[in-house]
């Protein structure tokens, strides 16, 4: 049974050669064939001058064609890629901004308690010198009233 198998695909195989060989002596002599050559040179002119009329007609419509839309969708792309590149450098710039503020806002936090410290000692030494000057009965002296400033005489 074996061989019935393998004769039969050769024979299938050796029907669609011939089949395949035949059909392309017909396209060949068909091609050659003057009638049919100048017939389907036609065929393909009128085609092309079918477009070129569609075309024409689309444009004179303001409507676009297939070619137009495929430069455009093609811009489109080239666009939207351009775009992305924008936003991941944006991206890579936020984050390099957000961690250069995040260092500068630690040394600024540094520099507010460093100078907060300073300032609260300046402050312990300044009550230690009010409570200093306080005399023995706890009432601070009394302040010489202030000078008031001379009158102005109105001018002539």
């Amino acid at each position: 049974m074996h061989d019935d198998e393998t004769t039969g695909d050769g024979l299938r195989e050796r029907l669609s050669r011939q089949g395949e060989d035949a059909l392309g002596k017909i396209a060949q002599d068909l091609l050659e064939n003057p009638l049919v050559s100048s017939a389907l040179s036609r065929a393909f002119e009128a085609r092309e001058r079918a477009g070129q009329a569609q075309e024409a007609a689309m444009g004179a419509l303001n409507i676009p064609s297939a070619a137009d839309l495929e430069r455009l969708t093609r811009r489109v792309r080239s666009v939207a890629q351009r775009l992305e590149g924008i936003e991941d450098g944006v991206d890579r710039l936020d984050e390099r901004v957000a961690r250069q503020g995040q260092a500068g806002a630690d040394e600024r936090l540094a520099a507010i308690e460093e100078r907060l410290t300073a300032i609260d000692g300046a402050l312990s030494e300044v009550s230690r010198a009010v409570a200093a000057l306080k005399p023995a009965g706890g009432t601070p002296p009394r302040k010489a009233p202030a000078k008031k400033p001379a009158a102005r005489k109105p001018s002539a």
